[in-house]
């Protein structure tokens, strides 16, 4: 049997479940998770058919297709920048070096995939050489705030018994404060060299890239003897899609095209607290920070 929710990004309306009910052959009536916010539709059909019958059907909606086994996560491996948080580090301190427009369109293009990450990463970081390493922790007081929903939606989890692992091609002096302050249980990211109070325009290696997200979500599942499907994995850039292929439920948080086409979820309307709704968990159940 499989599962298909429906999350709404404001109101979501009995007639748009009804009809998604009838796109797809429900078993039995729809099951409201929380009235006029989410609903759960049973059925036994080929799942990709149900996908391709409901995502985008509904205005404001976002759809999840799933097994209804392993549907509770007990894993979540995130990425940070654009995910956990609204904006790319490496951009906003660059704007204190006042390049910003140079990096942010290298960002860009590699979270398209258009770019080799590392070699990206590399050239961004040598571009901030000399920065004051103050700037770092006035980017993250002045620039850093949480997605909507990221508290509540690792603290909600790990309540339960899952675990949260954050792993960021971004960097460690951001990484580390934002993913303590969520509730991560664990944090990798790269770390930018620094020498006589000022950046050097190195990072050290090996680089955090999509090779290292996805050797992440299989080492710890199998540290804690999970299953692949009893994961999840969420992020917005190329460099995420190898974590989100392997992971039992793989989402496309908000995503870039690239992303969104090869992921089996995607929120594009609401905020990472539809990720509890995905795997069934009602408000009411919900941990806030």
């Amino acid at each position: 049997m499989f599962i298909a929710t429906l999350v709404a990004s404001d109101h979501l309306k009995e007639e748009v479940v009804s009809a998604a009910c009838a796109r797809i052959g429900c078993l039995g009536e729809p099951e409201w998770l929380d009235d006029g916010l989410a609903a759960d539709i049973a059925f036994a059909g080929d799942p990709a058919v149900a996908r391709k019958a409901l995502e985008g059907a509904f205005e404001g909606v976002d759809i999840f297709v799933q097994p209804a086994a392993n549907r509770e996560k007990r894993l979540i491996v995130a990425d940070m920048d654009s995910t956990m948080i609204p904006v790319e580090c490496i951009d906003e301190l660059a704007d204190y070096a006042g390049i910003k427009p140079q990096i942010a369109e290298v960002t860009e293009r590699a979270m398209r995939g258009e770019l080799d990450f590392a070699a990206a990463l590399d050239a961004r970081v040598a571009l901030l050489k000399g920065l004051e390493e103050s700037a770092i922790d006035r980017c993250l007081a002045e620039r850093v705030t949480l997605m909507p929903g990221a508290r509540t939606l690792i603290r909600t989890m790990r309540a339960r018994g899952g675990h949260a692992v954050l792993v960021s091609g971004g960097f460690t002096r951001f990484a580390e404060p934002v993913g303590a302050e969520i509730g991560f249980d664990r944090v990798i990211a790269n770390r930018l060299l620094i020498e006589d109070g000022a950046l050097t325009g190195l990072v050290e290696k090996p680089i955090v890239d999509s090779a290292t997200k996805e050797a992440t979500l299989r080492a710890v599942s199998g540290e804690f003897g999970l299953s692949l499907e009893q994961t999840m994995a969420v992020g917005d850039g190329a460099n995420d899609l190898p974590m989100i292929r392997a992971a039992g439920l793989g989402v496309a948080y908000h995503a870039k095209p690239i992303v969104a086409a090869a992921a089996g979820a995607r929120v594009d309307h609401g905020d990472l607290t539809a990720l509890l709704y995905a795997q069934g968990i009602a408000r009411a159940d919900w941990v806030n920070g």
